[in-house]
């Protein structure tokens, strides 16, 4: 799941896949704007085939709170 997350990651802000790490924060660390962090969401989605709250995702502030939020999800 990180390194799909880390190819949807690379989609929005431009990093190399390796410079990503479970503590790369999304908008301090990566440069992802608000409407990055909404696109990415919808991308998550489709790519993970689950529905995002959107309330609860914005919370997240690192690639791992993310994927650990993803993995409750997935694992539903």
């Amino acid at each position: 799941m990180f390194e799909k997350m880390k190819e949807i990651v690379c989609e929005y802000v431009e990093v190399e896949p390796e410079e990503i790490t479970e503590e790369s924060r999304f908008i301090e660390d990566l440069g992802f704007n608000s409407y990055d962090v909404m696109c990415m969401m919808g991308d998550a989605e489709d790519n993970f085939d689950i529905e995002i709250d959107q309330e609860e995702a914005v919370k997240c502030k690192t690639v791992g709170d993310f994927l650990e939020y993803l993995g409750g999800l997935v694992n539903e």
